[in-house]
């Protein structure tokens, strides 16, 4: 790659520091030289460990997309703002980004898909957890078809006690939700690439507000404010894809169980299993007996794309740059973020209403 390509960042909180920003610091293809956020500070720090020589801070993103210089935006802010960010910096001509989820609701997604299409330029949704090696190598077992017609996938993102107190998280007006827009969307994005399928027929859901307003919880973070804490605890849903395959989704930040899993999943097919909860196992039956296989990770592996030995974040970020430089669709392509939040939209809806809801 020669070209170099003037980035900025729009949200200069905790996962722009914590997985953009160093990450795209190590890519000798791109330059951040823009940097916003509503509170300035925070954008003058990320600006002084992270910005090019020059580099300029600004409060207001709309502001920033009059630079015609700045060719992709990266957009680290609460869920809430996703979407109209995303949708005018694509009009302004860059390529964009976004945090996961890709949107607050379906329609706000849906918008950020005709944008894309509109502008033609690259729209691509944070989700990370694509780019693990487990990720990576299972994923290559499910194209290759070693595990057959996957038919039931389950869908973790399970958490004991560990309620994120900062920010944002427990206000349902910024965020939209709780542990299921915030850990589930990773735990069902992850099991719909490695099933390949877009197309959900029906989604049952619940969600409930159990244990959200226990007062000095225990938790990883401190005990939270149940005054503040309005979105769920835990959602589950079930969805019936046009195919006849079924998935499960379960979600929480707060529940009594020992099964703890974030961001994994378990796969069913007719010629094997798999799952991520001890490490990656693929299971099946072999001249009539049953086996389990334990997939060896450090062992000789290279990273899935081509070849390079990386974080998860470091491969997303370069990926991304590799897309835009290539000219190809993005690991993440905006119609597949989409239909993650159809389906958690619809999950929230189906609680609601205690009844199905058909797409």
């Amino acid at each position: 790659m020669s070209k170099v390509y003037k980035l900025a960042i729009i949200g200069c909180g905790g996962i722009a520091n914590g997985k953009h920003l160093p990450s795209l610091k190590k890519l000798d293809n791109v330059e951040i030289v823009a940097f916003c956020d509503i509170v300035e500070h925070r954008a003058f720090e990320a600006a002084g460990l992270y910005g090019a020589e020059g580099a300029k801070v600004y409060t207001d993103y709309k502001e920033l997309l009059t630079d015609p210089t700045i060719e992709i935006v990266h957009v680290c802010t609460p869920n809430d703002s996703h979407a109209d960010i995303s949708i005018a910096a694509l009009e302004a001509g860059k390529h964009v980004m976004s945090e996961k989820p890709m949107a607050k609701t379906a329609h706000d997604a849906q918008r950020m898909v005709d944008a894309a299409r509109r502008s033609g330029k690259k729209l691509t949704v944070g989700y990370n957890n694509r780019f693990r090696p487990d990720s990576q190598h299972l994923k290559k077992l499910c194209a290759a078809g070693e595990l057959g017609d996957i038919y039931y996938a389950k869908a973790h993102a399970i958490r004991r006690r560990a309620v994120p107190t900062w920010g944002v998280f427990l206000d349902e007006e910024k965020q939209g939700g709780g542990p299921l827009i915030d850990i589930g969307t990773h735990a069902l994005d992850l099991t719909l690439w490695m099933l390949d399928n877009y197309k959900p027929k029906v989604v049952l859901g619940t969600s409930y507000h159990k244990l959200s307003q226990r007062e000095n919880a225990a938790n990883a973070w401190g005990p939270w404010d149940p005054a503040k804490f309005t979105v769920e605890d835990s959602a589950f849903g079930m969805i019936v894809m046009e195919n006849g395959a079924t998935i499960v989704l379960e979600s929480s930040w707060a529940l009594n169980t020992l099964e703890v899993d974030e961001a994994k999943c378990t796969l069913s097919g007719t010629e094997g299993g798999a799952d991520m909860k001890n490490g990656l196992r693929i299971n099946g039956e072999n001249h009539s007996r049953l086996y389990t296989t334990e997939i060896d990770l450090k062992a000789g592996g290279v990273a899935f794309y081509d070849g390079k030995t990386e974080s998860d974040a470091d491969l997303e970020m370069r990926m991304w740059l590799k897309a835009i430089d290539e000219d190809t669709d993005p690991v993440v392509t905006p119609e597949q973020a989409f239909v993650v939040s159809q389906i958690l939209e619809a999950i929230y809806e189906s609680s609601k209403t205690g009844k199905a809801v058909y797409l």
